[in-house]
């Protein structure tokens, strides 16, 4: 008789312990779940702004805006031997 209720008290306690540790998984799991969906809209927001930094600093944006202000812009050092232009990749062996 003992050994039967003592074998129902352990049986009891591996189930609330079972029980215990399944709820923590689910909880782990949606916590998870709600973190990844964060890191995803900072992603998102991330490609966003990169995008936004590519529109702005692309070559004819610069272009335009250095006309539209009408700024005279002088190169802080002179320009290597060979290289008449920094865009042109015609005479650039590293552009290749």
């Amino acid at each position: 008789m003992i050994k039967l209720l003592l074998c129902l008290l352990c049986a009891a306690a591996i189930a609330a312990v079972t029980l215990e540790l399944r709820q923590q998984k689910l909880e782990l799991l949606c916590q998870a779940n709600r973190l990844h969906s964060q890191i995803e809209q900072q992603q998102a927001t991330l490609w966003d702004q990169q995008v936004q930094i590519a529109v702005y600093t692309a070559p004819n944006a610069i272009a335009k805006t250095v006309g539209d202000r009408k700024l005279d812009m002088v190169p802080t050092a002179p320009l290597p031997a060979g290289k008449g232009n920094w865009i042109d990749v015609h005479n650039d062996p590293a552009a290749e």
